[in-house]
């Protein structure tokens, strides 16, 4: 049945989940993602030579803010005042960026989607201030790889 999903209700309806009854705990979670481009754009990234700016820099505030609004973004998603955000950016080779985000809130429910949100944002800027030195850039896989607090526990992959 539809209910099984907790955004919908009995009859299909959308509904915001209702996490009053829920305790405040210590939540965390963290995504990666990554981008990928032409050897010489992350030359170009790396030296600070990108015409729009510091890159890393820009991407950083636009992952922050963007995981700051991510119930302005995300349908049902609850507002959350949250503890920390950091976004963290390691070229894992010649053409690959990767970005870590770590999101934490004591609050009533997760902040998976804020750590997702920060994410996304933040590889999607980089293409943005990119994008006039190389159009074959790809942004993903982005995924959740851990979660903290919260009834559901402990979860923990790699991406």
């Amino acid at each position: 049945p539809m209910s099984s999903l907790s955004h919908f209700d009995d009859e299909g309806a959308g509904r915001m989940v209702d996490v009053g009854a829920k305790e405040i705990t210590h939540r965390q979670a963290r995504a990666v993602g990554y981008v990928t481009m032409q050897p010489q754009t992350l030359r170009l990234i790396d030296e600070r030579k990108v015409e729009k700016g510091d890159v890393y820099q820009v991407a950083r505030l636009a992952g922050i803010m963007a995981a700051k609004h991510t119930a302005d973004l995300i349908p049902l998603c609850h507002p959350l005042g949250l503890d920390s955000v950091e976004v963290h950016f390691e070229a894992v080779d010649d053409k690959t960026v990767r970005i870590e985000s770590r999101v934490g809130v004591h609050a009533r429910t997760g902040v998976e989607m804020e750590a997702l949100t920060a994410v996304s944002v933040a590889a999607l800027t980089i293409y943005d201030m990119c994008k006039s030195v190389d159009r074959d850039m790809t942004v993903g896989p982005i995924g959740l790889v851990e979660k903290v607090g919260g009834k559901s526990g402990h979860y923990s992959r790699d991406l």
